[in-house]
């Protein structure tokens, strides 16, 4: 028996290791910008509900939610489109750069020719039976844009003359967005501004040009008679220069927003007066839901709800900064980038403006002031910063 063992025993083949299963990559989500996101947006039409429920009452036959329904379908469908977003991976954007940024002219050059007129400008372009402001694609067009460009110059960005390309690209674009919107005009500006002291080692050049900002905000009004005497500056806009530095004179014109504004602040004290129960919405703050929108903050929620708000968006920017400094590569980064510098600007615009810090532009608070398409396109470009996120890769 033995022996038969010895006869047919053959060795055993080693059992064939099993293949390793390859490690499923775990990928970071910023939930924190997410819920951040939510929070503000829903904040924001707690907001136009309370500012603008009187004015609607009027326009809309006692319908006092109109202007926040609007702006929560909108909010609601941008929502999606941010999740559809987020889930794209972030290079696929670059492949419309270039379309994009050609589209910017076109919709600039059709706005200024055949754009809806409202209070005086030209800022709404009809399609069919809606209408959006092209503004607001402009900015994530031009930010995809400068990412993409920047990305490719590599090291060769920190030329002067590779530095002054980039900028002369926004230029252009940036005098056709501000002849018919100021404000969104100083955004972009801010946007390539800081996305090119981000992207360079010369640092000289933008502490000359923030030099050269600090002392035109100072001698504003002597800069604006100069201007408006050799017909650089029209009279309207030298008008509002004038309003900021004294918006007493120009109480019963220019000036009755920013004081009615101003009052609504002030009278709002610590804690303000309880959520609704502002007095400055019903007919003195114009358009209260809009661009004023701060100013009822400060009236019914007082300083406490003011600074949170300020908190808020701070902690907003925190998170971009986190992720631009983690991104996989330069061209995510800027793109975080990019979106900070339009939400912080805005930002500052808005508060700025409201408390009479610089003149009247005409800016929304971002998430909360009533806007369609900047709610629409705030949402797009909050899915292209979780998209940056989202292939930010976990060590375990």
């Amino acid at each position: 028996m033995a022996g038969r063992q010895q006869q047919t025993g053959r060795a055993q083949p080693a059992p064939q290791a099993q293949p390793k299963k390859k490690k499923k990559v775990r990928r970071f989500y910023d939930y924190s910008l997410l819920f951040t996101v939510i929070f503000v947006t829903v904040f924001g039409l707690i907001m136009i509900y309370s500012a603008s429920s009187y004015t609607s009452q009027l326009m809309f036959d006692g319908d006092a939610g109109y202007f926040m329904k609007r702006q929560a379908a909108i909010a609601a469908g941008g929502f999606v489109l941010m999740i559809i977003v987020s889930k794209i991976n972030y290079h696929f954007f670059a492949k419309f750069a270039a379309l994009s940024y050609v589209l910017s002219y076109v919709f600039m050059i059709a706005v200024s020719l055949v754009g809806r007129e409202v209070n005086g400008k030209k800022r709404w372009l009809g399609i069919g039976p809606a209408s959006f402001q092209p503004t607001e694609f402009v900015k994530v067009a031009l930010i995809v844009t400068l990412a993409v460009v920047i990305t490719r110059m590599g090291n060769r960005i920190n030329k002067t003359k590779n530095m002054a390309m980039v900028a002369g690209m926004a230029l252009p674009l940036a005098g056709l967005v501000a002849a018919n919107n100021l404000s969104s005009g100083i955004i972009i500006c801010g946007i390539v501004f800081v996305m090119l002291f981000v992207a360079t080692k010369k640092k000289l050049i933008f502490g000359a040009c923030i030099g050269a900002a600090g002392v035109v905000y100072c001698f504003a009004g002597q800069i604006g008679h100069a201007l408006e005497a050799i017909g650089l500056l029209h009279s309207y806009q030298l008008e509002r220069i004038n309003v900021w530095l004294n918006p007493e004179a120009y109480a019963q014109e220019g000036g009755f927003q920013v004081l009615q504004g101003l009052y609504a602040i002030g009278s709002g004290g610590l804690l303000g007066k309880g959520l609704g129960e502002s007095i400055q919405k019903m007919g003195f703050v114009p358009e209260a839901q809009n661009d004023m929108i701060f100013s009822i903050i400060c009236e019914e929620l007082g300083l406490f709800g003011a600074v949170s708000v300020i908190f808020i968006f701070l902690f907003m920017i925190y998170r971009f900064m986190l992720i631009a400094s983690n991104a996989p590569d330069l061209f995510g980064a800027l793109l975080v980038v990019g979106v900070m510098a339009h939400i912080a600007i805005q930002v500052i615009l808005n508060i700025a403006v409201v408390t009479n810090s610089i003149p009247n532009t005409g800016i929304t608070l971002p998430f909360i002031s009533y806007g369609g398409t900047s709610v629409l396109f705030l949402m797009v470009e909050m899915g292209i910063v979780l998209s940056v996120s989202n292939q930010i890769r976990l060590q375990k």
